[in-house]
């Protein structure tokens, strides 16, 4: 597995350690995933404020919103 992906998300939010924990299988099989504090970012903070933590493929800009479960990450990334 050669995808690239930026999970959203910020500092003290439970949900997106929840989605760190649910994506960690899929790193152990080659995802690349890149956290990406939405802090960091006026445009991030103003998009993704209220669905964080949002799953991003950089090869084709689709998203995740979150709650999403391995099985539809799965076929997110297929």
């Amino acid at each position: 597995m050669h995808i690239q992906c930026e999970l959203f998300g910020t500092l003290g939010c439970h949900l997106c350690g929840e989605a760190e924990l649910l994506l960690q299988p899929f790193v152990a099989q080659g995802l690349v995933v890149e956290l990406r504090d939405i802090i960091d970012s006026p445009q991030w903070l103003e998009r993704y404020a209220l669905t964080i933590p949002v799953l991003r493929r950089t090869d084709n800009a689709r998203e995740l919103n979150w709650p999403f479960t391995a099985d539809e990450v799965y076929q997110f990334l297929a």
